[in-house]
């Protein structure tokens, strides 16, 4: 009897650590690290600056969580300065992507984080620019490595999708500008 006990009490304990081990695993890694939420993408080509009515634009500092049509204006030290743009139509080409006037401040500062990623219009390489790497709504869609991402933000102003996260720019999409 009391071996038939035993071994009930070590098939329950073998499944209460099974439950517990595979509850641990599927919760995600052990490092705390949490996925990036689906935030609204806005309109790529909008003709009008993302309005931020709670930010404080006298000083530099990481915009909300969301997605920002804009552009990188200073990157040095993992830091980069960016602003929101617009799409401007013109009368005699296709149009134009547009900063905030002078003298309009509308600038924010965040840390990029070391796993950010970029994703680049033009295949990692606008020098190059052999192939066009985009989607249907003509963002980026090719993964780029961390060097070619920080020559990207060291250059400065090219159009895209920054999407910040806890005060980080977790994720870069170039814009394809026809």
């Amino acid at each position: 009897m009391r071996s038939a006990l035993r071994r009930t009490v070590a098939v329950i304990g073998a499944t209460a650590v099974t439950a517990s081990l595979s509850l641990v695993l599927s919760s995600g890694p052990a490092s705390g690290a949490a996925a990036i939420p689906r935030f609204r993408m806005p309109k790529i080509y909008g003709t009008t600056f993302q309005p931020d009515p709670k930010h404080d634009f006298s000083r530099l500092s990481p915009r909300r969580n969301g997605i920002l049509r804009g552009w990188v204006t200073s990157y040095a030290n993992g830091r980069a300065v960016y602003e929101p743009i617009r799409w401007v139509k013109d009368k005699y080409t296709e149009g134009y992507f547009a900063g905030p006037p002078k003298g309009r401040r509308m600038a924010y500062r965040s840390r990029v984080a070391p796993n950010a990623k970029l994703y680049s219009a033009l295949d990692c390489n606008p020098a190059r620019a052999t192939r066009l790497t985009v989607d249907r709504r003509g963002l980026g869609n090719k993964p780029c490595s961390r060097k070619v991402r920080d020559a990207y933000l060291k250059r400065g102003r090219f159009p895209s999708m920054i999407t910040v996260y806890r005060g980080r720019i977790v994720r870069i999409q170039e814009i394809f500008r026809p």
